[in-house]
């Protein structure tokens, strides 16, 4: 009897499940494919059930289908009116909600020139999410990934400020965990000149480079800046990433108190 086969049999069944239970998605799977017996504990309803009400907790999954309607949510109303499964379930879920952070994402790519953005694009991409119903955790499975473009990364963290308003300390431990929290950006804006003895002064430039951590920390400025878009004295507002050479929003302002 091989050591894996001699623990699992040690176990009892409701501690194995406790442990299934305790999981992320993709632990979940993992454990899964060790043996057949973590495979069929692994696929059970209550292990997915757990995992469905998690990344989705505002769906109300307790009440009749009907309800599954509100808020835009579209989901496979066979699944939900026979409850086939909640891995099933989870998994329609998750495709439907990967097709939809894949327009988002189509839309940023059309919307980018000599690889920035402006604005008002940005700004419509965080529309489509919040129309899209997407969670924190959809986020940070879609758009908080180190081989992205940080734009996209940048989207979906201003979204999570924006909309899910979502504390700081756990937009951290998600870019943190995705190893991300150094990957920068730059953000630049156009106010109109100021008058001067009845003459119009050049209109004023304004560049910022700050890092994902920084503005989960709540940089006001920048994010003020991304949010209120160009209005009023603002021109324009163009959104790319920091060249390798730059140094983030915070090291800025570290150097300026010590000067």
């Amino acid at each position: 009897m091989s050591r894996s086969q001699s623990i699992q049999n040690s176990l009892p069944h409701d501690i194995s499940l406790k442990i299934a239970s305790s999981l992320q998605v993709f632990d979940v799977c993992s454990l899964g494919s060790c043996s057949r017996f973590w495979r069929e504990l692994c696929g059970s309803d209550c292990v997915w059930e757990a995992l469905c009400k998690d990344r989705w907790p505002e769906l109300d999954f307790d009440k009749d289908s009907s309800a599954y309607q509100n808020q835009n949510f579209q989901l496979d109303q066979r699944i939900v009116s026979n409850l086939k499964g909640w891995r099933e379930l989870y998994i329609n879920k998750h495709n439907e909600m990967a097709e939809k952070a894949a327009l988002v994402m189509n839309f940023v790519e059309r919307a980018l020139a000599y690889e920035s953005i402006e604005v008002g694009h940005y700004l419509k991409a965080l529309e489509f999410m919040k129309s899209m119903q997407f969670g924190f955790k959809d986020v940070e499975m879609f758009f908080l990934k180190p081989k992205l473009n940080v734009l996209f990364n940048l989207v979906g963290l201003h979204y999570c400020i924006i909309w899910l308003d979502a504390r700081s300390k756990y937009l951290m431990e998600a870019l943190h965990s995705n190893e991300i929290t150094e990957r920068q950006v730059c953000v630049q804006w156009w106010k109109l000149g100021r008058w001067f003895y009845g003459f119009r002064l050049r209109d004023e430039l304004h560049s910022r480079n700050v890092s994902l951590g920084d503005l989960a920390a709540s940089n006001e400025e920048v994010l003020g800046v991304l949010h209120r878009g160009a209005i009023h004295e603002v021109l324009r507002v163009q959104i790319s990433a920091v060249k390798p050479t730059s140094t983030s929003w915070s090291h800025q302002v570290a150097q300026s108190v010590n000067n």
